[in-house]
């Protein structure tokens, strides 16, 4: 059983990143991912609940009703949340970041000015992005880390090798380990525990938040 640690959250500054992010093709389609935000967005509503000052950076999702002390911005694309991530940790000492958006890996190698005819095969050539992850590390070095690593169609071990992998290349504190096909399940784990499973989204954010140490 998860112990409750409310109280250490009062006045934290959390950041939270949420949502997928997109890349452009063409001036009018970009390449994305089918993230909803939803992880994210539990979470900075249950930690600002809890006496957190949470900043939400949101991508291109719908979200209705959240709580009006949630500083939220909004971004679309890979560069503008990469962007509002070095402005919010040059500005601001945040207590922790919780890393959750579904950010893209690859861009084109060469971005189309216009609209790419639709009666043609096109090939589309990608190249890899930098990893926001560095970016987080690197700018606020003394705030705890909790990175997700998402998976599908593997085993329960193989998630947690791979989490644990991502965990130790990204130098995190937390890396919640989650499994989308074929049944829901995440994990949230260190570097030698594994601290608690969940089968929803929402069992995960009830546990992330008890687990929140600053």
């Amino acid at each position: 059983m998860v112990t409750e640690r409310r109280h250490n959250l009062k006045n934290k500054r959390i950041l939270i990143t949420a949502g997928p992010t997109w890349v452009p093709i063409d001036s009018v389609r970009v390449i994305s991912n089918i993230a909803t935000g939803e992880t994210g967005i539990l979470l900075a509503e249950k930690l600002q609940d809890s006496g957190a000052r949470v900043t939400l950076l949101l991508g291109p999702v719908t979200a209705c009703g959240l709580n009006k002390k949630i500083n939220i911005i909004r971004f679309k694309f890979f560069d503008e949340l990469r962007n509002i991530i070095k402005k919010e940790l040059a500005a601001e000492k945040y207590d922790a970041v919780i890393h959750s958006a579904a950010v893209s890996d690859f861009k084109p190698r060469a971005y189309i000015c216009g609209k790419l005819s639709s009666d043609k095969i096109h090939n589309l050539k990608l190249v890899p992005l930098p990893k926001i992850i560095r970016d987080i590390r690197a700018l606020s070095p003394k705030a705890k880390l909790a990175i997700f690593k998402l998976e599908a169609g593997i085993s329960d071990r193989a998630l947690i090798e791979r989490a644990r992998k991502s965990l130790a290349a990204y130098g995190a504190d937390l890396v919640i380990a989650n499994r989308i096909y074929p049944k829901y399940k995440a994990f949230i784990l260190d570097r030698k525990k594994v601290y608690s499973r969940a089968d929803s989204k929402k069992e995960l954010v009830k546990n992330m938040v008890n687990l929140v140490k600053i």
